[in-house]
C-alpha cells in the first residue's frame, strides 16, 4: 500500500492544530556540567539531557546540588551554545552574585521570580505564544532553542494556599497543587512538543516510610514522575577525602549520589558519585575515576582501569595496548579525555557488531 496520499492526507489535516508529523530526535543535549552524569543520563560523556520538546527533572534532597547543575552549569552551557535560558525562580534563591560565579552573562537570560502555579502557568503560556508567533514561519532548524528552568516545583503555591494564608489559615488543598503542577508538565509538552525548547525542574524528595522501597520518594505525587524523559534523583554526604581520594578527618565538601531513575536513551537506575569541594567546586571530571575503575568494562570482563598494585593501568579498549600505567593522583583531565574518546569508539564498535550479527541471523532465517 501506497502511503503517500494518506501523509498528504494527514498533513493537510493538520494545518492549524498543535499537532506534527514525523519524529523530532533531540539534536540538542545540555551539558549537566558533569561527564560522568552525562553518561548515566544519556549515554555518551558529551551529552547530558535532551532539550527539543522534553521535559528534565532533578529531584533530590536539601544542598545535593540541584540549582548548580540547572541554574549553574547548564546555564552556562546555553549561554555559550545559543540557548536561551529562562529560569523561573520560585524560591527566590538564584542571586546575581551566585550567577556571576559561573561566569554566566545577565543580559543574555530571562529571570522572573513567580510561586503562585497560575502565574507560572500564565508566564509560560504567553511566552509561547510569542515565540510562535515570531519563530513559526522560520524552519525548525533556524527557531530559536530555549530552555525553561523552573527551581523548585516544590515551592510553589496554589491560589488556595495563597487564600488560606492570607486568612490566617493553614488548610490543605486537596491534592490541587500536584494536579495544577502536572498539569503545567503535560500542556508544555502538549505545546513545544514539536519546538526547539525544553523544560528543566527541581523538586524535593522525602524519606520513604515503605521498609521494603527504601528510596527517597519524589514529592509531588507520582504524576510529576510521568512527563519528563529524565528524572535524576539526588542525595547528598559530607565530603571527607582529598582531591587524590585520600581520607580526610574534617569536611572538605558534598559528596553526591545520583541516581537516573528514567532515561530513554540509556540504561535506568545507574549510578554515578561526584565530588562538589567548597574551595573549588565541581570538577567536571568528578566520578569518571570509580566508573572507569569500578564499573565499565572491556571485552575481557576487566575495569577499563585496571588496578595493578597502587598504580592503576590504562589499556585501549580497541586494540589493547597499554596507554598509561599511573598513580591515581597523576591521572590528568587529558587521560580522562582519551579514556572518553576511546571508551566511546569502543562502544560504537560492539553497536555496529551487534547491527551485523542481527542481519547476518536475519538473512540466514530468510534462506
Amino acid at each position: 500500500m501506497d502511503l503517500s496520499k494518506f501523509n498528504k492526507s494527514v498533513a493537510s489535516s493538520l494545518k492549524g492544530l498543535n499537532a506534527s508529523m514525523g519524529f523530532h530526535d533531540p539534536k540538542t543535549w545540555i551539558h549537566t556540567g558533569n561527564y560522568a552524569l552525562n553518561y548515566r543520563v544519556s549515554g555518551d560523556f558529551k551529552k547530558g539531557f535532551p532539550l527539543e520538546g522534553k521535559m528534565t527533572l532533578l529531584a533530590g534532597s536539601s544542598g545535593s546540588a540541584k540549582s548548580l547543575l540547572l541554574s549553574g552549569n547548564a546555564v552556562k552551557w546555553c549561554q555559550d551554545n545559543d540557548v536561551i535560558p529562562f529560569i523561573i525562580d520560585t524560591e527566590n534563591a538564584i542571586d546575581e552574585s551566585w550567577l556571576k560565579r559561573f561566569d554566566i552573562d545577565l543580559n543574555k537570560l530571562i529571570k522572573v521570580s513567580a510561586a503562585k502555579l497560575p502565574d507560572i502557568a500564565k508566564i509560560m503560556s504567553d511566552f509561547l505564544k510569542s515565540y510562535k508567533d515570531s519563530e513559526d514561519d522560520k524552519p525548525y532548524e533556524e527557531r530559536q532553542k530555549v530552555l525553561f528552568i523552573i527551581d523548585s516545583l516544590g515551592m510553589t503555591i496554589t491560589e488556595t494556599e495563597e487564600t488560606h494564608f492570607e486568612g490566617g489559615t493553614l488548610k490543605g488543598d486537596l491534592g490541587l497543587k500536584q494536579k495544577q503542577i502536572f498539569s503545567i508538565c503535560r500542556n508544555f509538552i502538549s505545546s513545544c512538543g514539536n519546538e526547539p525548547i525544553g523544560l528543566a525542574c527541581t523538586q524535593h524528595t522525602y524519606a520513604s516510610q515503605d521498609m521494603f522501597n527504601p528510596d527517597a520518594k519524589v514529592s509531588g505525587g507520582s504524576g510529576v514522575e510521568f512527563t519528563p524523559s529524565i528524572v535524576i534523583v539526588l542525595e547528598k554526604r559530607k565530603l571527607k577525602e582529598d582531591e587524590d581520594g585520600n581520607k580526610t578527618t574534617t569536611v572538605k565538601g558534598v559528596k553526591v549520589d545520583a541516581v537516573v531513575r528514567k532515561t530513554r536513551y540509556t540504561q535506568p537506575f545507574q549510578k554515578i558519585t561526584f565530588n562538589i569541594p567548597w574551595d573549588t567546586g565541581m570538577n567536571p571530571y568528578s566520578g569518571l575515576f570509580e566508573l572507569f575503575s569500578e564499573t565499565l568494562t572491556n571485552d575481557a570482563g576487566d575495569f577499563i582501569l585496571k588496578k595493578s598494585g597502587n598504580q592503576y593501568v590504562y589499556n585501549n579498549p580497541m586494540t589493547g595496548d597499554e596507554v598509561f600505567k599511573k598513580f591515581r593522583k597523576n591521572i590528568t583531565n587529558e587521560d580522562y579525555e582519551t579514556m572518553m574518546n576511546d571508551y566511546k569508539s569502543y562502544s560504537e564498535s560492539l553497536e555496529n557488531k551487534e547491527k551485523t550479527k542481527w542481519l547476518d541471523n536475519e538473512e540466514a532465517t530468510e534462506e
